[in-house]
């Protein structure tokens, strides 16, 4: 039997790159929600478009919502530069919340992986939010397991830039003074 768990890769949406940047942004991911079709220990293959497979040989090492959810924690905190980020729930008062529900996560060996996720990043300050959905595929020619999950975790890393952009798009409005404010 083999054990996996998705691995931290951060990148930043369209070619941009972090800058080294630190805050002290305090941000919680999830709930994560996932198609009750991969909710489970097994990874889950795709055999045709109708059909799917339970690998009982190979299983995550841990539930993987919450291993989707922390990754993208890990992802954020390297992108933003910011120690303080956790998965839900947690004890402190998050600056933003990050939910995010996963409506495909498919992986067909030796062809391809996919991840459809939509995003939601709420500030606790003043209520925006800013959403999106990020829809990704990624060619796998190996037909092993492993190059699934490292796929999916690329993906991961994808999916976090977007998010990453999302908060600095909402913390960059939260900096503006309000129209009409004059110093």
């Amino acid at each position: 039997m083999r054990i996996y768990l998705t691995a931290v890769v951060h990148t930043e949406p369209h070619g941009k790159t972090g800058g080294g940047e630190t805050s002290t942004l305090t941000i919680t991911v999830g709930p994560v929600s996932l198609p009750a079709a991969v909710d489970r220990p097994q990874l889950v293959l795709s055999v045709t478009p109708n059909q799917v497979a339970v690998d009982e040989f190979n299983r995550w090492a841990s539930p993987l919502k919450g291993d989707i959810a922390r990754v993208i924690a890990e992802n954020l905190s390297a992108l933003l530069g910011s120690p303080y980020v956790s998965v839900f729930p947690q004890s402190v008062s998050p600056s933003y919340r990050v939910t995010i529900d996963v409506t495909r996560f498919e992986s067909a060996p030796g062809e391809e992986a996919r991840l459809n996720a939509i995003w939601l990043v709420r500030s606790a300050a003043d209520g925006q939010s800013q959403g999106g959905r990020t829809v990704l595929t990624e060619l796998v020619r190996e037909k092993t397991s492993s190059a699934l999950v490292a796929a999916h975790s690329r993906m991961s890393g994808v999916l976090s830039g977007d998010i990453a952009a999302a908060i600095r798009t909402l913390a960059a409005a939260g900096r503006k003074e309000p129209p009409g404010v004059v110093k």
